[in-house]
């Protein structure tokens, strides 16, 4: 009987590893916090890059400026004008752009947009591009899937398909007739 409890007293006596043990205890939420923490914020920088590029490449379809010229902008041109203002963070192969034109404020739909995916999954929503005409409304959404990292971690930042974070920059304005 002396014996086993001189065994045990040594096990619990022994502090070798300790440190050891509860840095692996600790370190998976730590890094799991630290990865939550930067990918949010490159996450808001990367939309707040989006919102701008949404904000200033409308203003080329707003007619009070007089900035699209005498003809309109195709959805192409326009896309590729959100992409040169949009930055390198942003894949332009990704951005969806949704133009819609209604009579009034009070026509205009603010719900948001429902994307549909396929079994890929890849995005197959067919989006409108109607810039429309002096004194229209139009709403203007570029949306962007930005893919998330970490998912393995429980980091819950995707709100989309295949570990992806949607992001949307709005823009809203009236036509003005160009004199």
């Amino acid at each position: 009987m002396p014996r086993t409890s001189v065994r045990g007293h040594r096990f619990c006596g022994d502090q070798a590893g300790t440190a050891a043990i509860e840095f692996a205890l600790v370190s998976l939420p730590l890094i799991a916090l630290c990865v939550a923490a930067l990918q949010t914020a490159i996450i808001f920088f990367a939309e707040q890059q989006l919102q701008t590029a949404t904000r200033d490449a409308a203003r080329l379809l707003k007619r009070v400026t007089g900035d699209s010229g005498s003809t309109a902008l195709s959805a192409a041109d326009f896309k590729a004008q959100v992409c040169a203002r949009a930055g390198p963070m942003l894949d332009c192969q990704g951005l969806m752009v949704d133009v819609q034109s209604v009579a009034s404020f009070g026509g205009a739909g603010f719900t948001p947009l429902t994307l549909t995916y396929d079994a890929t999954p890849a995005v197959t929503n067919n989006w409108a591009y109607d810039p429309g005409q002096a004194g229209d409304v139009v709403i203007v959404r570029v949306m962007y899937n930005w893919p998330v990292f970490g998912a393995l971690l429980g980091i819950g930042l995707s709100n989309q398909p295949g570990d992806h974070h949607l992001m949307a920059g709005t823009a809203i304005y009236k036509n003005e007739p160009v004199a």
